[in-house]
Parts: C-alpha cells; structure tokens; sequence
C-alpha cells in the first residue's frame, strides 16, 4: 500500500477507510491502555492523530516513539471522539522508520529565534519554519506563473561576473589562486593573470546589467536566482546570501515599470492568502495578529505615486509638527526605513511608490531626468518593512550613461559589452528587483529575514 500525504488524508478521508502515513512524531500521550500520536509529514501545518492500542503494540516498540522519532502507521480512518480533529487512525500496524533520543532539541517547548537558527538543520521540523518553508514555496511558483501569463521569459544570468552591478564594491572574490602566496605587480596589486579567468572575478550582485541585455533581444525577461553582499550588516533586513527577482522589459517607462511592481506584487499577496491559507492563519494566529489585514490592505489599496522631492517636504513638515525620527532628513538623503515607513503608516496609510531621487544616490544605469538632479528611480514602499521594490527606468542615452560611468570612476573594462547595447539598436526600457526574503518577511509577519531562509548567512555565520 502507498503511503498517502497528511494533507491529501485530511481532504480526503472518510470513515472505514484504510490508510497508510508516514511522518515525525510531535507528541506523544496517553495511558496503559491507549497511547496518542500527533503525526506531521511536512505537507501541511495540521498534524494527524495515530492512536494506538497498547494491547496491540509491543511495549519496546511503543517506548521508541518519542518526539521526533520517524514512523509509519496503518490501520482504519474513524470519525473522531476528541476535539481538534474531524478524523483519526486506529492504527493495526506501527513500524519506527528512525528513532530518535532524548537528545533531540526539539522537545515540546518554547524555543527561542536565536536558538532555532543554531539548529537551523532542524527548525523546518517546527510548525512555524513548515508554514514559512512552504509560503516560500508557494511564492516561488506565484512569481513563475506571474511572469509566464504575461509572456515574459526566464532568463539565467551568471553568478559569477567581473563587474559590480551597483558599484558599491562590496563583492566576495572567487580564485582558484594560493591565497598563501599571492603573486603582485609593482604597485602592489595582485596579478590575476594566472587565476581560473584569468582576471578578477566575484559573486554577483545582481543580474540587472545581464537582464538589460536580454530584454534587447528577447522583449520582457525575468531572473530569479541568488545573489550575494558582502555587507557588513548585522540587521534585521540584510544577508549575504539572497534571492532576488529582476524583470526587465524593452519599450517600459517608468510609469509602465510602477504599473508592473503594483500588478506583481498585488498577485503574489493574493496567491499567497489563497493558496497558502492555513499556513498563514496559523501565522496570524501565532507569530504576527495583523498579518492577514495587512496582506488584506495591500491588495484594496492603490499605491500612492510620490516625487521623493514631495516626500522629503512631507517629513520635514512632521519633524516641525514635532515627530523625532532617529536619521535626518533633507533633500539628497538616501531614507532610512523609519522615513519610509512614516511615509506609508502614519502619513498616506497604504503603500507608496516614491519616485524621481537625486541622481547622486541612485546608480549610474538610472535615465536621468531633464532637470539634471535626478533620475526616473522608483521604491516601493510597504507597512512594517520599508523598501521592498527598487527599480528604474534605463538611461538609453549612450552618452549620457558614459559620461555617468566615467563621473563614478567605473572601469570601462567591465562596461564595453553593457554600453554595446546603446550603440547597436538602443531602446527605452525599464526594470525593478525585488528582494525574495523581503517579500517573504511581509507574507509571513516574521521579524527577521534570518527566519525566511532555510540557511541564513551573515557575517561570522556560514553553518550548514
């Protein structure tokens, strides 16, 4: 007989019916004579309960299952005499698949963030870390199936690159050379000419630059794919290591990028509140009571289209009414979080797009706008997490862009291929990322982004 999934049985099952489960035992209770097993197999955030009759299973074997044992039990699907569960097993069969000590970390108890990311090889067993693991999931497929309905085409870009997408130079180095005996020129400067490419290489940043390149040729692409900061930020919102998604699309404006980021993210919360229901009440229930009324609000609401000139006037009139924000605020800031979410929360009570910052803040590929102080830069702006969307409309303009490269010091040994593409059939085009853990921060209510990763690096941290 095939085993058949918890979350197949409790849509499934009718009484006097047969079934096989597998699973993890979460608890275990009872007396001399009848013993209850709470079964999970990760399908689902619900578990099923085995109950087992102690004449009918060898007493060592009964002893063997304990919180965190693996089993499989058989027997007859009956309605239920307890509160909680519409059906339970009368098992006639029980096998351990895998034992488990009472060294086992996850005994039935309160455990703390921390902690779980110090095991974080075992968290998914927990319900919470099932409910995010799953959303995950389930958000990875919203983002496909968006994209695919609206004929854009999944594009893979590299992870490793020569050249810093957002020039901030905080990349980590790929070598294949003896860090033991590294090999310099004249002015100190390590040769790579012996190296695996021959030249320095990195983890990429971001596919944006790549992603242009194929939206030239292939019209609307997307990637989705893990990129990589070494940032040294210690914050509730950074990783080193993260997933991102980048469409790009020829012949978008900024107003057609805003259109797309509201639509995409619209869906994603949508799918999520649908497909994902139970993980997510469990969630509002457990981790985060606003959660469904926030997911809620994003959907109802149209976003709020604003210049980041207005802004700035709008947090400059709040600190002359008397609001204290930690970081201050003048034109040409680059906006802290507790700005953003001023902006969204207390000031329009929905999320924002903010629009036109100073070019002095934003990267060089940004079109410029003609009052020559800023560029077609958009954010998106949500409730309890600040930035969630960064995008903007593409300089075309050859000149222009090379004259930004060249302001920003950028060596053109890394940029000939990029600027190719404003020389052979330039065309407008425009495009944002978003960060996969920030959305998933928002669709879960969980606090750190350290918890929407299965294995999270920062710094100091590369366990697992």
């Amino acid at each position: 007989m095939r085993h058949t999934r918890i979350k197949e049985l409790l849509s499934t099952a009718q009484a006097g019916q047969e079934a096989l489960v597998k699973g993890w035992v979460r608890t275990k209770r009872g007396s001399k004579q009848v013993n209850f097993v709470a079964l999970n197999d990760g399908s689902c955030i619900h578990n099923f309960q085995i109950v087992i009759d102690s004449d009918k299973v060898d007493a060592e074997l009964l002893k063997r299952i304990t919180t965190g044992a693996c089993i499989a039990a058989k027997g007859l699907i009956v309605a239920s005499q307890g509160s909680g569960q519409a059906f339970e097993m009368q098992a006639t069969e029980v096998e351990v698949l895998g034992d488990c000590d009472n060294t086992y970390p996850l005994q039935k108890k309160g455990h703390s963030w921390e902690y779980l990311r110090d095991i974080a090889h075992l968290r998914p067993r927990t319900n919470t870390f099932g409910a995010i693991f799953r959303i995950r999931h389930n958000m990875a497929m919203a983002i496909h199936t968006f994209f695919h309905e609206r004929g854009f085409y999944y594009f893979h870009t590299p992870l490793i690159t020569a050249s810093d997408c957002e020039g901030a130079g905080q990349m980590f180095q790929v070598t294949t050379k003896n860090l033991y005996n590294l090999q310099k020129d004249e002015n100190g400067s390590i040769i790579y000419d012996d190296d695996f490419f021959g030249k320095q290489a990195s983890l990429t940043v971001s596919g944006q630059l790549e992603g242009e390149l194929a939206a030239t040729a292939l019209g609307s692409i997307y990637t989705f794919g893990p990129t990589f900061r070494a940032e040294n930020s210690n914050t509730p919102r950074h990783l080193a290591e993260f997933w991102m998604i980048e469409p790009e699309v020829a012949f978008n404006d900024i107003v057609d990028n805003m259109d797309l980021a509201e639509e995409f993210i619209k869906y994603c919360v949508t799918w999520a509140l649908e497909k994902c229901k139970d993980d997510v009440e469990f969630l509002n229930k457990m981790i985060d009571p606003e959660l469904i009324e926030r997911l809620n609000f994003v959907i109802k609401h149209n976003f709020v289209r604003l210049p980041y000139t207005e802004g700035i006037k709008i947090l400059e009139d709040a600190i002359a009414a008397g609001h204290k924000f930690e970081f201050p605020v003048f034109w040409g800031c680059d906006l802290a979080s507790e700005h953003e979410r001023y902006l969204v929360e207390q000031h329009f009570k929905c999320p924002v797009i903010l629009t036109d910052y100073p070019k002095e803040i934003k990267a060089f590929y940004m079109k410029q706008n003609d009052d020559g102080k800023t560029v077609r830069a958009m954010d998106v702006l949500f409730p309890k997490i600040g930035e969630i969307i960064g995008g903007s409309e593409r300089e075309e303009n050859y000149d222009k862009l090379l004259k930004r490269i060249e302001e920003l010091n950028i060596p053109m040994k890394d940029m000939w291929w990029y600027l190719d593409t404003r020389k052979f059939g330039t065309c407008p085009h425009s495009g944002f990322g978003l960060g996969f853990e920030r959305l998933l921060l928002f669709v879960t209510g969980m606090a750190n982004i350290r918890d929407v990763i299965p294995f999270p690096r920062t710094p100091g941290r590369a366990e697992f």
